[in-house]
């Protein structure tokens, strides 16, 4: 034990003590000089203890979070289609009509559950994951590996399941990778989906019904349907914009409403060329939004 004799002017000498090894030149005493002020205590395992849980629980819950919001967005997409594999089987609607439903709501319905996920790269492969298993289902019936009657009428033109690996396949990559890549903080992934479901649905319904007027350079496309898609995807964007805005993802602006209504423009045009008879214009539509987007919304 150390002793230190230390002088007061107002009163007696004071004597204290140090823990022997005590190696501080200067321990801090309080204003009377009667008691010292120890220095703080090293944590114990306790604070470690709960400082490693904490971090595990913070590590833990986004992840329950994102499962939660995994399994209630895959209800929603089997549960839709499954709704109109039965309207096709049941033959509520024509099969060109029950297929634009589908291929209208399943994008446009995807994309209202986003807010569910957390932020950054494991909320929108999360999210990914409900159209990329469609990419691998439609890819089985497509090839023959698998047969689903139920799917191809309610996802092909003309029945043939052969066609399952082009449109609903281009259909299913385009959401799957506007998700993972562009995400909900990116104007060009509500541009790209809406204007590949909204903007190509809503034209063949319109197009097929009030199109008998025809674009000179291409006799199978309308007016009509051309200038519904231009609306509807324009309109939908839009609107979309101002609904992930009420999350904070994006900051509605002029000039991205104006952005939106020069991608949905070029979106028309682009599937009203005769081109997208030769290709797919599940294929072109996006391609050309997703393209245009980057250099619009720069």
């Amino acid at each position: 034990m150390v002793h230190l004799r230390i002088h007061n002017p107002n009163s007696r000498v004071v004597r204290t003590s140090l823990p022997q090894g005590y190696s501080s030149p200067a321990a801090p005493y309080c204003h009377d000089n009667k008691r010292q002020i120890q220095p703080p205590p090293p944590p114990s395992c306790w604070n470690a203890y709960r400082t490693s849980s904490k971090c595990a629980a913070n590590m833990l819950l986004p992840l329950a979070g994102d499962l939660c919001a995994l399994a209630l967005t895959s209800c929603y997409a089997l549960g839709l289609l499954r709704l109109f594999e039965e309207t096709a089987k049941r033959g509520l609607f024509k099969q060109m009509l029950n297929r634009k439903l589908l291929h209208i709501t399943f994008g446009l319905g995807f994309m209202l559950f986003w807010p569910l996920f957390s932020s950054g790269i494991q909320g929108a492969a999360m999210a990914a994951l409900v159209p990329g298993v469609n990419i691998v289902k439609v890819l089985l019936i497509g090839l023959g590996v698998v047969k689903d009657e139920a799917t191809v009428k309610s996802m092909s033109r003309f029945g043939d399941y052969r066609e399952l690996i082009k449109g609903p396949m281009y259909y299913a990559i385009t959401i799957t990778l506007c998700c993972a890549i562009y995400w909900r903080t990116s104007p060009v992934a509500i541009a790209g989906i809406c204007n590949l479901c909204a903007g190509d649905g809503i034209a063949d319904i319109i197009g097929r019904r009030f199109g008998k007027k025809k674009i000179p350079y291409n006799k199978d496309k309308s007016f009509a349907g051309s200038i519904a898609m231009a609306t509807a995807g324009f309109t939908v964007s839009v609107g979309y914009m101002y609904y992930f805005s009420m999350f904070g993802y994006v900051r509605t602006s002029f000039k991205m409403v104006l952005g939106f209504l020069v991608v949905s423009l070029v979106s028309a045009l682009v599937e009203s060329h005769p081109i997208c008879a030769k290709l797919d214009d599940n294929l072109l539509v996006p391609l050309a939004s997703v393209l245009l987007g980057t250099l619009v919304f720069a």
